[in-house]
């Protein structure tokens, strides 16, 4: 099912559509809805519920902001202490309580990931740069 809505474009963007319609003869229209597609953010119900409104109030947060989210790091010990946990995991070695805090920092490790792609996300589809792998810090 779809919905239509009327938009006011810059004259600039509407030829931009106009010609790349022209040049691959699709209706402007379909281009204008993939492009609205493809910029959204990730819808918001898909995230665990315990983020999802976390995630909604990015869209509201400054590019400052946004970018500071998506450079977060877990700080070295944490690092350390997941390495070492890991280890143990592999060799068969934890405990119940090493088991249940690896989990915890595996979910914490995700929900840190998904805080950081969603505010690249709205980054990119305020229309701001978002800066490439190379250009944020590397973990000490």
């Amino acid at each position: 099912m779809t919905k239509s809505i009327t938009i006011q474009l810059p004259e600039s963007i509407f030829r931009q559509f106009a010609e790349i319609a022209e040049q691959t003869q699709q209706p402007i229209e379909t281009l204008v809805a993939q492009s609205a597609i493809s910029n959204l953010p990730p819808p918001i119900a898909h995230a665990p519920p315990a983020l999802q409104s976390e995630l909604l109030q990015m869209q509201t947060l400054s590019k400052e902001t946004l970018l500071e989210i998506a450079q977060t790091q877990i700080n070295s010990v944490q690092y350390d202490r997941h390495v070492k946990l890991l280890t143990k995991n592999k060799e068969d070695q934890l405990n119940p309580a090493e088991r249940e805090e690896l989990i915890q920092m595996r979910l914490t490790a995700d929900h840190l990931v998904l805080r950081k792609a969603y505010a690249l996300a709205v980054l990119r589809w305020q229309g701001h740069r978002v800066p490439s792998i190379h250009e944020f810090p590397v973990p000490q």
